[in-house]
């Protein structure tokens, strides 16, 4: 092992206190009470050996490495390393002699003893037992908190080995530290002067094949029983032709699909199982060996409802700094995986999935479900499920986008404004008081083309277009969903929920659990008074945070108001004339980063608030926080878009008499070609921008840390001559967040809110959507396989609460763009003229049929313009303005302005009644599982079935021949299509 140390396991004989655990003893060795009075004798250290290149650090080299066994690709089997003889030492006493040595020799060793070290680090020191899990911690520079936390790790290993696991403890002086965060960074300098000469204490645990399978039995895990033989029936042609899109077979084997059933040990001999140490994969060993960590007791008060119990207490207490699954050994290669064939499933995932050249290729779905389990693997089928769906929803964009373009030239409206003659030579009032001038339409020409790039008569059939292809999105994800749930053995799969430490901590009253009556043991209870208590002083901090956005957004609405005053107050008359792009441009950056200081604030607020409701489990905490969560965030990203969309210049007032509630100050208006591209500036903003800021992050903070612990590893096998174990790099990384993937969820949620809500001002948002997720697929899967700790293969069952709120945020949508195309687009009030006013029904004329007139003599004084060149206008006797009023006072609204107003309501009504119907026809004759997957669970319930009767009919066997308890061992339940059910004997096991 490395420093000289070898790992030992722990015995009563053999392994003194927690931080003696190397010191070996032996009859001349008394343990100590002070680490620093007793060191035991060490071993010799080895042989030096020259530096030795790793796959995360280019090398300079020209020979290839060793090609991996053909089963190193793990479907239901892995290869444990063969051990040699070290060869690599060859006798030599220094290392003067290997440097004399060629490069190509030099290069044959360190490629051979990183491979064989690469290997033996995911196994014990016997190089037979799996590491299935490792812990990690330091002592305690304060002897009374070391005391205790060393008490704490005696007590919880001391139960996991009552558990039957077994464990190694391997101490070593730290040659890398974990790279942190950014945002821990200061911490972790102010602490690293402190303990960076301290021992790191590795805990290798390895679970047993008797524990395995009595873990695998009590959560019913789902084994193999027989090979799938429908699914050639139910391939269809297109499956079979080639694409390029799919990733070479000879690089990614298909992994075989089964029939399966709950595992139990009374039918072990029923499953497919060619090798006990590889009947379950790493990803579910780990698992079920966190099943353990999480339920063994560090303090036993006399009373298991006050015990304390977890690995969860253990590493918030700090006994242990990590625990952590090990990864598949390096995840680069300097070689082809074409010529060489891939090293591990950790290489393979990231030469298929996380590199970026293959950015275009499918998923290996099946894969990252082995590696990473089904909750990690859901999430990306889900990411790229919903990416895929965007390609038809991009182009169409993209088409009503170049459709915009081509007919920009030919747009009547468009031309008039632009004219020289009438109406683009009109006076228009000024839109700010004293220091804005009057204006002519026509400075207007540039917004009102851009404008019909994205308001034009196409807009329609695509928000109509895009609220069907959300239905139809939920709809084929629940059928996709209903494949994975099948195939990846999580359709009936109920999770064990445990009470969280936190909730055991912080509640004292006790009961009897209603359900399982499991007394005389109580657990904790929270009544319901105190629960409506803090959950409606929760609701009332999420009120007033919600009241902040408003306030945000009100304070950004006023800088509007005055920023576009002291523009038009300036001299240069371009700065006047640009004063509205600017405003709007400032604005959605000023809030875009509001949304992105204020979300960074509301996720803190959000886990206290919901660390104050005390929710009993985990799924509970995670529903809550996700809701208040999404709700701040909503408000954040949409609520300047609301106003821009619903409200800005429709509540102004006219000339002469304007409204001035806030600030005493006119209220921004649109420009006479409609507010429109002002929302599509600030949509356009806000998603790309934010977009972009987060793939740099991505990028760039996953690069910079990378490089960090390359450099670390790279000197520490410089300096000591010998490979840097798995565990040791495993450590060095970060792990993956706190709140897992919600962060992931919770971006792509919000994208989807843009692209839904408001895709009648933005058409090109699916588009730029696309794109992103194109990247954000792989910068993800990057994190995942080379930036993070390998996570633990957690189980789900669906993307959970979040389908609802896609639903949701789909139904609003649909109101959303209904109102968008009636109210803030031009397309009513053009096809209202177009047919009732027009004589040619064209839109010819639209242009003053829109403006109204208004007598300059009756401006209030403060309107009344102060500017130098006001003389250039001539003597100007009216100005129009954007409104259907009468020409003289009280300028009443107008007959034509209650037509379109009608009009207007009507197309809401009229859009969002069949839009739901049509909506809700595709969901009713769309079924939301495929044929294909009721058959197979029919198939396999008959499996099942089969599989037990054979079973009951070898038992009555062997009881009639007086064998019975011999050849089986005695278990009360069998699993008759999927359900236990009770025998004779009527007792339950506590699980």
């Amino acid at each position: 092992m490395d420093d000289g140390y070898e790992g030992v396991p722990l015995s009563p004989e053999a392994v003194g206190p927690i931080g003696f655990e190397m010191q070996i003893m032996d009859e001349g060795v008394t343990p100590s009470n002070d680490p620093m009075e007793t060191e035991a004798p060490l071993p010799p250290p080895p042989p030096p050996l020259p530096p030795i290149g790793f796959e995360s650090h280019e090398i300079e080299t020209d020979l290839p490495l060793p090609p991996p066994s053909s089963d190193a690709m793990y479907v239901n089997i892995q290869q444990e390393p063969e051990h040699h003889e070290k060869e690599h030492c060859f006798n030599c006493d220094d290392d003067d002699e290997i440097l004399l040595w060629s490069k190509d020799k030099r290069d044959k060793l360190y490629q051979k003893v990183t491979h064989e070290e690469e290997n033996t680090s995911l196994f014990m020191d016997d190089g037979k037992r799996r590491v299935d899990y490792v812990l990690v911690y330091l002592v305690d520079t304060d002897e009374e908190n070391e005391n205790q936390k060393k008490t704490w790790r005696e007590n919880f290993q001391r139960s996991l080995e009552k558990e039957g696991l077994e464990l190694e403890v391997t101490a070593m002086k730290s040659k890398v530290k974990p790279v942190v965060p950014i945002n821990k960074l200061l911490k972790c300098c102010r602490s690293s002067q402190r303990g960076q000469d301290k021992k790191t204490y590795y805990v290798k645990v390895h679970a047993p094949w008797e524990v395995l399978t009595k873990y695998a039995e009590l959560t019913n895990m789902k084994m193999p029983l027989a090979k799938n033989d429908m699914i050639e029936h139910f391939q269809s042609c297109w499956s079979k032709c080639p694409s390029p899109f799919d990733i070479d077979k000879e690089i990614l084997p298909e992994i075989p699909d089964y029939f399966t059933a709950p595992f139990t040990r009374s039918r072990i001999n029923q499953f497919i199982m060619q090798d006990k140490e590889t009947f379950f994969s790493p990803a579910q060993r780990s698992l079920l060996t966190y099943q353990i960590l999480l339920r063994a007791v560090f303090e036993d008060v006399g009373d298991p409802a006050r015990n304390k119990f977890g690995i969860k207490n253990m590493l918030s207490n700090k006994s242990y700094e990590a625990a952590f699954p090990l990864h598949e050994g390096e995840y680069k290669s300097e070689h082809s995986l074409l010529t060489e064939g891939p090293r591990n499933q950790r290489h393979l995932l990231y030469e298929t999935w996380a590199k970026p050249g293959a950015w275009y290729k499918f998923q290996p779905l099946d894969h990252i479900r082995l590696y990473f389990g089904e909750k990690i693997a859901i999430y990306f089928t889900w990411l790229g499920y919903y990416t895929g769906l965007l390609i038809p929803a991009g182009l169409v964009g993209l088409a009503i986008f170049i459709y915009g373009c081509a007919r920009m030239p030919f747009h009547e409206a468009s031309n008039e404004i632009c004219s020289d003659s009438a109406p683009g030579n009109y006076t228009m009032c000024p839109l700010c008081d004293e220091h804005c001038d009057y204006w002519q339409l026509k400075s207007s020409c540039i917004y009102s083309r851009v404008t019909y790039l994205f308001d034009n008569e196409a807009t329609v059939a695509f928000a109509a277009f895009m609220a069907l292809w959300s239905t139809v999105f939920h709809e084929m994800w629940k059928r996709r969903a209903a494949e994975i749930e099948y195939d990846w053995d999580v359709a009936d799969f109920e999770q064990e929920e445990t009470i969280r430490p936190e909730y055991e901590a912080s509640v004292r009253r006790r009961r009897i659990n209603p359900v399982t009556k499991n007394g005389p043991v109580e657990e904790p209870y929270l009544s319901f008074t105190s629960k409506l208590c803090r959950v409606t002083s929760s609701l009332w901090v999420v009120l007033f945070m919600l009241c902040v956005v408003v306030a945000a957004v009100f304070g950004v609405i006023v800088y509007r108001m005055t920023v576009r005053a002291l523009l038009y107050a300036v001299g240069e008359n371009i700065i006047r004339q640009r004063a509205g792009i600017i405003t709007s441009v400032t604005a959605s950056v000023i809030n875009l980063i509001i949304i992105i200081l204020l979300g960074k604030v509301y996720q803190f607020i959000a886990q206290m608030l919901t660390n104050f409701e005390t929710h009993r489990t985990l799924t509970e905490w995670e529903d809550s926080f996700t809701l208040k969560m999404f709700l701040f965030q909503f408000v954040n990203h949409f609520a300047s878009l609301f106003y821009i969309a619903f409200f800005k210049g429709k509540l102004v007032g006219r000339p002469g008499l304007y409204n001035r509630q806030i600030n005493d100050s006119r209220q921004e208006e649109c420009d006479p070609s409609g507010c429109f591209i002002e929302l599509c500036i600030q949509l356009g903003i806000i998603m790309v921008g934010k977009q972009t800021f987060n793939n740099s992050k991505e990028v760039v903070l996953p690069k910079l840390l990378n490089w960090i612990k390359s450099r670390k590893i790279n000197k520490a096998e410089e300096k000591k001559h010998e490979k840097v174990s798995q565990w040791e790099k495993d450590y060095a990384m970060d792990s993956m967040p706190e709140l897992g993937l919600f962060d992931e969820y919770l971006e792509m949620v919000i994208q989807y809110g843009f692209v839904t809500i408001f895709v009648a001002a933005f058409p090109l948002a699916p588009l730029f959507a696309l794109l992103n997720n194109i990247i954000e697929i792989r910068l993800d899967a990057y994190k995942f396989v080379t930036q993070w700790r390998r996570p633990l293969g957690m189980r789900a069952q669906d993307i959970g609460i979040w389908f609802g709120i896609l639903q949701g945020i789909s139904k609003v949508a649909v109101m959303s763009n209904a109102i968008i195309i009636a109210f803030t687009s031009e397309f009513v009030p053009k096809l209202v003229y177009q047919y009732s006013y027009s004589k040619n029904s064209d839109i010819n004329g639209y242009i003053n049929f829109s403006l109204s007139v208004f007598n300059v003599s009756l401006f209030e004084p403060k309107s009344i313009p102060k500017v130098k060149n006001i003389e250039l206008f001539g003597n100007v006797t009216e100005c129009r303005y954007r409104d259907f009023r009468a020409p003289t006072e009280p300028y009443d609204y107008t007959l034509e302005h209650w037509h379109i107003l009608t009009a207007r309501l009507a197309f809401v009504l009229v859009f969002v009644i069949c839009i739901w119907l049509l909506s809700w026809l595709i969901s009713y004759i769309v079924p939301d599982i495929p044929k294909a997957v009721k058959l197979q669970i029919l198939r396999e319930k008959y499996l099942a079935r089969e599989s037990a009767l054979e079973s009951e009919l070898l038992k009555n066997k062997s009881h009639h021949n007086g064998m019975e308890g011999k050849s089986h061992s005695s278990d009360p339940h069998s699993t008759v299509n999927g359900v236990r059910e009770r025998h004779v004997d009527k007792t339950t096991p506590l699980y």
